[in-house]
């Protein structure tokens, strides 16, 4: 998954340690949010 636009921003995301929430952290993380 590819996310343009929103590397070097902020990004808070609830439910991170278990699940879609995890998942989603990351995602973020590896395209630099």
């Amino acid at each position: 998954m590819e996310l343009t636009g929103l590397a070097g921003k902020n990004a808070l995301v609830t439910g991170a340690s278990r699940g879609i929430g995890k998942s989603i952290a990351k995602v973020l993380a590896k395209n630099g949010v």
